[in-house]
């Protein structure tokens, strides 16, 4: 008997954002290995920057993770929630490959404001739930 996956659109971010987090800690890994930089960036702004990219995905995916899991829950999956969760797992992986630039780029800023629109639509839609309007 085949089970439905509860939550497919929390599930599938969930695990696309932990393959984000376990290729962003590999190659902070590999650099640090290489340099033999057991704390801190060692002074390369390469590393400092992955490290950078490292710790934004884990300051945003679990706020992003908790509301698309609430939204869920209270209205069901659906295109639109499945888009916006794709929207944040693309973005989060173009900033990192932004921040290898070390500079200005389109996928850099593209990751961050994409990163803020979902958290912000989210925000906006949870509490439009909340209150009762949506």
């Amino acid at each position: 008997m085949a089970m439905v996956a509860m939550l497919p659109v929390t599930l599938g971010s969930a695990a696309a954002l932990g393959a984000i987090n376990l290729w962003l800690a590999l190659r902070i890994v590999r650099m640090r290995l290489k340099g033999d930089v057991l704390i801190g960036d060692g002074g390369d702004d390469l590393l400092a920057g992955r490290m950078r990219a490292h710790a934004n995905l884990v300051e945003y995916a679990p706020f992003v993770l908790v509301l698309l899991a609430l939204i869920e829950l209270a209205r069901g999956s659906g295109t639109t929630l499945a888009v916006v969760a794709s929207v944040f797992v693309l973005a989060r992986i173009a900033h990192p490959m932004g921040m290898d630039l070390r500079r200005s780029n389109p996928a850099r800023a593209g990751g961050a404001v994409c990163t803020w629109l979902v958290l912000a639509f989210l925000v906006g839609w949870a509490a439009l739930i909340a209150v009762g309007v949506a």
